[in-house]
C-alpha cells in the first residue's frame, strides 16, 4: 500500500492521528470491531487501558491474517463507553498505540457510545485497511 498522511496546516495539529490518509492499493480489509475478549469469548481488563490494548492487539491480529501490517491501516474508530475515562488516559493510550502499532497514524475518531455489546466492554475498536 501507498499512503499519503495528510495534516492541512489550516487545521489543528493532530495528536495520535492523521486528518486525512489518501491509500493506493489492491485490497481494502474492513476490520470487525475488537472488544477485550479472550479466546474463550470473555471480557479481561478492568480498565480502559488493559482493554484498549486487548482491543487493538485483536484488530492487529486480524489485520496480520489478512496479509496487512499496522501501516497498512487507513481508518479506525474507537467506541468508548466513557470519553472522559478515555480523554484521562490519552497519553498511556497513546503509548499503548505506538508500541503495537507505531507511528503511521491513520484517520480516527473517538465516539461516545452507552454501552457496547459486551457489558463489561469498555472499549471497541474497528477500521479498514488498503494492502498493496
Amino acid at each position: 500500500m501507498s499512503a499519503e498522511r495528510i495534516n492541512p496546516t489550516d487545521l489543528s495539529p493532530p495528536t495520535g492521528f492523521s486528518h486525512a490518509v489518501v491509500a493506493t492499493g489492491s485490497r481494502v480489509v474492513f476490520l470487525a470491531g475488537q472488544t477485550a475478549l479472550d479466546t474463550d469469548g470473555k471480557i479481561v481488563g478492568d480498565t480502559l487501558p488493559e482493554q484498549f490494548e486487548r482491543a487493538l492487539t485483536g484488530l492487529l491480529t486480524a489485520l496480520k491474517a489478512a496479509g496487512g501490517t499496522p501501516a497498512d491501516l487507513a481508518r479506525v474508530t474507537v467506541y468508548a463507553t466513557d470519553v472522559a475515562d478515555y480523554r484521562a488516559h490519552v497519553s498511556q493510550l497513546g503509548r499503548i498505540w505506538r508500541r503495537l502499532a507505531g507511528r503511521d497514524y491513520p484517520a480516527m475518531a473517538v465516539v461516545g457510545v452507552v454501552r457496547l455489546w459486551d457489558e463489561r466492554a469498555l472499549v471497541e475498536l474497528d477500521g479498514f485497511a488498503v494492502l498493496p
